[in-house]
């Protein structure tokens, strides 16, 4: 029986098409929606990618070799109602990129 695994990669869109490509030569197959993160309200693209078992090392190494970290100053999130209480008043500089990869069993795939 072959055990199939569900990743979920999320990634910064700086990132997305590198690793679209890399994902494309190394024969994994992906579905890429637009997403945007909660704390830093910013683009992200989330990679849906369904593989075998014996297959999520390589693809791991693949997320983490295109998917950098980096510095970046953001602005601060303004309040809409004028009260800053609880808010960063000063652009801060906040390490963003790199990937958040969720790796899932899967009971049962269908294909119709």
């Amino acid at each position: 029986m072959i055990l199939l695994k569900l990743i979920l990669a999320v990634v910064q869109d700086k990132d997305s098409s590198r690793l679209q490509e890399a994902l494309i030569d190394a024969d994994f197959h992906a579905t890429k929606l637009a997403t945007t993160g909660g704390f830093l309200r910013s683009g992200n693209t989330t990679f849906m990618i369904g593989t075998e078992e014996a297959r999520v090392d390589e693809l791991l190494q693949l997320i983490k070799d295109h998917c950098e970290s980096r510095r970046q100053v953001m602005s601060p999130i303004s309040s809409l109602d004028s009260n800053t209480d609880g808010y960063i008043t000063h652009p801060v500089e906040v390490e963003v990129g790199g990937a958040t990869v969720f790796v899932l069993d899967v009971d049962q795939f269908k294909h119709f």
